[in-house]
């Protein structure tokens, strides 16, 4: 039978430094004397002088540990995938349940064990536990980020079942924060929710903040999204924004240092120039892709990866279904994080909102 093996860090170096390699045997034992036949070193590795696997190393065969299956007589099929996952020095050790539960991502040579440790470290804030923080938090919490913060002040409504997801028909009338913590340890019970159920306000925001590494907003009000992003700069904390209205959403990554929400929109709009999606409806699907998008802004920051869209505005359509970006930048006059900045505090939002004008300037964007 012919199968994929994944070849963790350590290993590679006996394997040409490929993280994975083509193996053959009908047992995982016959697939370990392949893999000895074929990479002497690697096969030392894998097997003692008694021809056990060692202690120290886990292999999982379509993520089960052959120790829960048939050891060395696991039988194997073809396409199927092999992982050979060893303990690594530093920190603690995964346990046996997480190395299973997190296989698919511990095999990716950008993540492998150290990157998942560095999720289960992390501490996210998601501000609002409705259409976007809704897909945000529950794959957050499915990647394994150890803390998830949730603010949410509201009760659910049947209303609100449409795109909600983190809720179910059960919990009309209860607190919001209440069924996204129970639907996450369904999700995952690694996970540590903290449930902030109380309105998010300049009195309370920089305290609530303070305690993660990275914010999430998943708001459907200008004034709290401007509340966020002077709360996470002040605080120094990367902001990850969505939005949406009707077909249409809007995701951007906010670095303190590398401009602010304010840079690209200095005032919000007019009062109904731009209705909530309670006055003009939503389809729930929109939310969930913008929030998706979020959440892995959120990991790629944790781990390190890519390119964050910090400096960039990424725009869907769903009705093309198509993806734009428009390039943003630090404004100078930024009266937050300019080079002469104004606010030092955070003030009364519900008032910065309702007195914007018409004709602001919609911040320095070009295209991409």
């Amino acid at each position: 039978m012919a199968v994929t093996v994944y070849i963790p860090a350590p290993f590679r170096r006996v394997t040409g430094n490929r993280s994975y390699v083509d193996g053959h045997g009908q047992t995982v034992g016959e697939l370990l004397e392949d893999l000895r036949t074929r990479y002497p070193a690697l096969g030392d590795m894998l097997q003692d002088e008694t021809g056990e696997i060692p202690a120290h190393i886990n292999i999982y065969v379509n993520n089960q540990d052959v120790h829960s299956l048939q050891g060395k007589a696991t039988p194997l099929n073809d396409g199927d995938e092999v992982a050979v996952i060893p303990a690594i020095a530093g920190g603690q050790g995964l346990s046996s349940d997480q190395l299973q539960r997190y296989s698919r991502q511990i095999m990716i040579p950008q993540v492998g064990e150290a990157g998942q440790r560095t999720l289960l470290d992390a501490k996210v804030l998601v501000v609002g536990a409705g259409g976007l923080g809704s897909p945000a938090a529950i794959y957050l919490a499915a990647a394994g980020v150890g803390t998830l913060g949730i603010v949410d002040n509201d009760a659910l409504e049947l209303s609100n079942l449409q795109r909600q997801i983190l809720h179910h028909t059960p919990d009309v009338g209860r607190p919001k924060v209440e069924s996204a913590q129970e639907t996450i340890a369904r999700y995952n019970p690694d996970v540590r929710v903290i449930p902030h159920r109380l309105r998010f306000t300049a009195a309370n925001a920089l305290e609530i903040v303070a305690q993660y590494d990275i914010v999430v907003g998943a708001v459907d009000n200008f004034a709290t999204r401007y509340l966020l992003n002077d709360a996470c700069y002040l605080a120094g904390k990367p902001y990850i924004d969505g939005g949406v209205f009707l077909f249409e959403g809007q995701v951007s990554v906010f670095i303190p240092g590398r401009g602010c929400y304010r840079c690209l929109f200095p005032a919000p709009p007019p009062t109904g120039v731009v209705p909530s999606p309670s006055q003009v409806g939503l389809l729930g699907a929109l939310p969930g892709v913008i929030g998706v998008i979020e959440a892995f802004e959120v990991l790629k920051l944790i781990l390190g990866l890519g390119e964050s869209l910090c400096g960039r505005l990424l725009i869907f359509d769903a009705l093309t279904m198509e993806f734009r970006q428009v390039r943003t930048r630090r404004d100078p006059q930024c009266p937050l994080c300019g080079d002469a900045p104004t606010i030092h505090e955070l003030g009364d939002y519900e008032a910065f909102s309702l007195s914007a004008l018409a004709g602001h300037d919609a911040g320095q964007k070009e295209a991409v």
